[in-house]
């Protein structure tokens, strides 16, 4: 046969033959019936899944952690006793940390100084927790970031029960703690989606940017206004730019983590909650926040609340 004036073989031509119709061809199976999933149960997991265990798993925390702080005393000490030990053993897991000994007297040590200075003082729990990272420095040698890097969450943690203890208003002043760290959270996910621009630092954390963390601050300096003028009756304007900062030195204890976590080749601190990875996860800016919160209550001999 012809084909555009060249000479073909008949045979050379894809096509279906009218002579010798096939009805089951040899070598072609037919297509068995496809599995599917019993109990009404999807093949594939929903894309919500996470955000449900997330969710579950915020709300559970969120409650306990409100209930322990209303309460104070030794339920505020308590669980931020828990988190402090917790984190100080994420800690030496990705540092790779493996005596144990050590180890278990460590995460004693830390504990009981946030339990410390539930009890008493501040300045105690920090004596015990230069004394343990000392006693860590000496007999692991693993050099003095670590020995101190672990101790870091017990001196957070004592922090925020030392704000608590304040009997004119360590109940909001912990609330509001929590709200400019949520608050910078927030604001700074929707910033950064909403606007976008250019990145914060993207070799740490290539999400992040300008205009989320500024959105994260401003979020802060409002909210932590406005819960002033609710705590006190009186806007207090100096709360603002307290709030903002706060913010601020949040969002560079996520990033600390970040680059703690991309140093020591991790993706998460561990697994310890579930759909959030671990307790540093959640509280690294938490801790940075402490820590200048404190710093400024202490430095003024009174509330943030108070000026």
């Amino acid at each position: 046969m012809r084909l555009c004036r060249i000479c073909l073989r008949r045979g050379m031509l894809a096509r279906f033959h009218a002579r010798s119709p096939c009805r089951d061809p040899v070598g072609v199976f037919r297509p068995r019936t496809p599995l599917r999933c019993r109990f009404g149960v999807s093949a594939r997991p929903t894309r919500f899944a996470d955000l449900r265990t997330r969710l579950a798993t915020g709300l559970a925390l969120g409650g306990l952690t409100l209930g322990c702080v209303w309460a104070g005393g030794l339920w505020t000490a308590g669980l931020f006793a828990l988190a402090a030990a917790a984190m100080a053993w994420e800690i030496r897991r990705m540092a790779g940390a493996r005596d144990r000994l050590v180890g278990a007297l460590v995460l004693f040590a830390v504990a009981a100084a946030v339990l410390v200075t539930g009890l008493t003082l501040l300045r105690w729990g920090m004596a015990l927790l230069a004394v343990a990272a000392l006693f860590a420095w000496l007999v692991e040698r693993r050099g003095a970031a670590l020995a101190a890097g672990q101790m870091l969450p017990g001196l957070a943690m004592a922090c925020i029960v030392a704000l608590r203890a304040d009997p004119a208003y360590g109940f909001e002043a912990v609330l509001w703690l929590f709200l400019v760290v949520i608050a910078s959270d927030v604001g700074g996910y929707f910033g950064g989606r909403l606007i976008g621009g250019p990145k914060l630092w993207p070799r740490l954390s290539p999400k992040k940017t300008w205009a989320g963390s500024l959105a994260g601050m401003a979020l802060a300096a409002i909210l932590g206004a406005l819960f002033s003028r609710w705590t006190t009756g009186t806007l207090v304007e100096a709360v603002a730019p307290v709030s903002a900062l706060a913010a601020l030195v949040a969002q560079g204890g996520d990033l600390a983590e970040s680059a703690l976590k991309r140093r020591l080749g991790v993706k998460d601190a561990s697994q310890l909650l579930p759909g959030h990875g671990g307790v540093l996860d959640r509280l690294d800016g938490l801790m940075a926040a402490a820590l200048l919160s404190a710093a400024i209550t202490f430095s003024r001999g009174a509330s943030v609340f108070i000026w």
